[in-house]
């Protein structure tokens, strides 16, 4: 599974970003696809994930702000973050599950100016 993320950039605190994330490659019976974040001298954390049947999981940090989507025609996961504040700035990396297999994205990096 080959997993292509888009849409990372730099945008002002309050503001909306977009991700994308389309997963190609052995993608039969892709399971949970999400997004985890990293930022600059913290561990990789959990944004959010969605099961293959759309039931979803967020961080509380990004709770009613973020909305994690996905597209099972397209093998596409989307994360739409609005009300974005600059500890949101990381690298968000697409992750996806194949029992037993986890897959993980290349990162886009979302920067938050405040």
């Amino acid at each position: 599974v080959q997993l292509q993320a888009s849409g990372g950039g730099l945008v002002q605190a309050g503001g909306s970003l977009r991700l994308s994330c389309a997963a190609s490659g052995s993608i039969f019976t892709i399971n949970n696809m999400g997004w985890y974040r990293q930022a600059p001298g913290k561990q990789r954390e959990l944004v959010a994930i969605i099961s293959r049947g759309g039931t979803t999981n967020y961080a509380d940090s990004v709770k009613g702000r973020f909305t994690i989507s996905r597209d099972n025609a397209k093998n596409t996961v989307y994360l739409q973050m609005t009300s974005l504040k600059p500890e949101d700035t990381a690298v968000y990396y697409c992750w996806v599950t194949r029992t037993p297999t986890q897959y993980w994205g290349q990162g886009t990096q979302v920067t938050v100016s405040s």
